[in-house]
C-alpha cells in the first residue's frame, strides 16, 4: 500500500460497546465507541420484541375506501306506456 494515500491501518483497534463489552478489529481508527453490539443487541441475544402487524392490510383498506370517491346515485326516469 501507497502510504501517502491510505490511511494508517490498525489491526487490534479497541471497540468499546455502551454494555461494557470490549473486543479488537482491524481498523483504520485505534479506538471505536459503539453504542451497540452483538452481546447487547436484541436480534443477536434473542430479546428480540416482535411488533404486532396483524391488521395492517385491513387498515390500509379502510383508509382507501374512505379516501375512494364515492358513487353519484343515477335517477332513472319512468316512461309512460
Amino acid at each position: 500500500m501507497n502510504p501517502e494515500i491510505h490511511p494508517k491501518y490498525y489491526d487490534k483497534a479497541a471497540v468499546h460497546c455502551g454494555c461494557g463489552n470490549t473486543f479488537t478489529v482491524g481498523a483504520t481508527t485505534p479506538e471505536i465507541k459503539v453504542d451497540i453490539c452483538s452481546k447487547c443487541h436484541p436480534f443477536y441475544t434473542g430479546e428480540e420484541k416482535l411488533l404486532d402487524v396483524a391488521g395492517r392490510v385491513e387498515r390500509f383498506k379502510a383508509r382507501k375506501a374512505k379516501a375512494a370517491p364515492k358513487a353519484k346515485k343515477v335517477l332513472v326516469r319512468k316512461t309512460k306506456s
